[in-house]
């Protein structure tokens, strides 16, 4: 055998070597990527927690401004087993939300997304504030709970503030809305 011979076979050996080496590898990658995309990895936990906190400034600030009270996913769920009389109003759209799912017992009123200082008919499409007072009863003392998609959707802060302006003085807001409502296995109905 040449010695030209020998480097050619050392050289197939080492190729077939490393062949079989990433072959076998290979699903043991797959392997390790879907084990760190299930961990977290490689989600930037940074970015979220700019993410939240962004949120709780915004609903921090809505709070201060409409001065009134939070009501958590599991105070909600205990006022609602309690059997107290309460207004409980979604402020999400008709259709793209409310008739698909809401919280049982809740009463439709559109609001927008966006924050309002004032009354706009143009922009409520849920109906007039007569409409809305209408909705919420004659005892200005009832409780009333609104809420809305999400923590960062404003809707629930137009719904309550507007409550608030109608002279009703027992007004909660339930800031994580409907996908709080859903993350914590609680039922939901539709129309």
């Amino acid at each position: 055998m040449k010695h030209d011979d020998v480097i050619i076979r050392r050289e197939k050996a080492s190729t077939r070597l490393r062949f079989r080496s990433r072959c076998s590898l290979a699903p043991w990658g797959g392997c390790l990527a879907l084990a760190l995309l299930l961990t977290g990895c490689g989600t930037n936990q940074f970015e979220r927690e700019v993410e939240t906190e962004a949120a709780a400034i915004k609903l921090v600030d809505e709070t201060l401004k409409g001065q009134y009270p939070l009501i958590s996913t599991e105070e909600l769920r205990g006022l609602i087993s309690s059997g107290n009389e309460f207004v409980l109003v979604d402020a999400m759209p008709a259709t793209a939300s409310y008739d698909e799912a809401h919280i049982e017992g809740a009463v439709n009123f559109e609001f927008p997304k966006e924050v309002l200082d004032t009354w706009d008919d143009d922009a409520i499409v849920g109906g007039s504030k007569a409409d809305y007072e209408k909705l919420l009863g004659d005892d200005k003392d009832r409780q009333i709970v609104v809420y809305c998609g999400f923590v960062k959707c404003a809707r629930s802060h137009n719904a309550a503030i507007f409550a608030q302006e109608l002279g009703f003085t027992n007004v909660y807001r339930y800031p994580g809305g409907i996908y709080a409502w859903k993350g914590a296995s609680h039922p939901l109905t539709t129309k």
